[in-house]
């Protein structure tokens, strides 16, 4: 999963799945086992994988799930595996405005619907009037906003369902307008943020009124390394990874940044990325897997 994630780094899927389409994943989903594992993954943000890999199936939607098209006046079909700067262009593209807050959001629509991810004051489910979902019999669904319950980086709904798109509610706008947005809106994110470094967006979740990425500077903790990951001295909320470095670097160091955050300040960072996997597999001294 190494090739597949931000952080680069995370050991081998069971399986790895390209859907055709939405029919195509519909078919597959009743055909594995009840209890198979799953991973949904987009762009690999907000994700670590450990080093032992994931003993499940991954269903990878950036590519046939990637589709945006104008609906209508006012709205935007965006599927699940859509980049979400993508969308904020095609918004842009199409006369409509609202949705340029996701060029901000390092990663597609269906992690974006998923945590009701934010960039720039700006959240996911802001614009969203109604999803279309799939379970695992292969059964789609169309729901509405008024279907789920949505907070801070937090989405409930109905259990055992997927986001395959969304049907975004936006306005007819300016489109030069909102493309000067976009660009002034990147131009900010690339001062304040380690762009083009190998990290995963932002680690921590903010606690209520504060800003993690201050609660860790202030600790002195720009800099602080594990091995082959280290916090960004541009952003303290980011971790950045080097070459050689292992998934155990960053999860140690995330738990490092907690630990030191907690004693220093009192306050419990709360991860908001993704962790799923197993650790690397224990080796005796003959050097095979026990």
């Amino acid at each position: 999963m190494s090739r597949h994630t931000t952080w680069r780094v995370g050991g081998p899927a069971r399986y790895y799945y390209e859907p055709a389409d939405a029919d195509d994943l519909a078919e597959l989903l009743p055909q594995l086992p009840p209890d198979e594992p799953l991973l949904w993954l987009g762009l690999g943000s907000n994700l670590l994988v450990r080093d032992g890999g994931f003993s499940g199936t991954v269903i990878a939607t950036s590519g046939a799930l990637a589709t945006l098209a104008r609906v209508g006046d006012d709205c935007l079909w965006a599927g699940a595996g859509a980049a979400c700067a993508k969308v904020a262009r095609q918004g842009r593209r199409s006369g409509l405005v609202g949705a340029e807050f996701l060029a901000g959001i390092p990663g597609t629509m269906g992690g974006a619907l998923a945590m009701n991810a934010g960039a720039f004051g700006g959240e996911t489910w802001s614009i969203v009037r109604e999803v279309e979902t799939v379970d695992r019999a292969g059964r789609r669904r169309r729901r509405s906003r008024e279907d789920y319950r949505v907070g801070y980086r937090e989405v409930h709904g109905p259990a055992g369902e997927w986001f395959l798109g969304a049907l975004l509610e936006l306005r007819a706008g300016d489109g030069d307008a909102a493309g000067d947005r976009i660009r002034s809106l990147l131009a900010q994110r690339a001062r304040t943020q380690p762009t083009g470094l190998p990290s995963a967006g932002s680690v921590f979740r903010n606690p209520p009124g504060r800003k993690a990425g201050r609660l860790i500077e202030a600790c002195g903790l720009k800099g602080r390394r594990q091995r082959g990951a280290h916090v960004s001295e541009k952003h303290a909320n980011f971790i950045i990874t080097e070459s050689g470095a292992t998934a155990a670097d960053v999860e140690a160091l995330i738990a490092e940044v907690m630990a030191v955050v907690e004693r220093v300040l009192g306050v419990r960072l709360q991860p908001e990325v993704h962790i799923v996997g197993e650790s690397r597999p224990a080796r005796s001294a003959a050097g095979l897997d026990l």
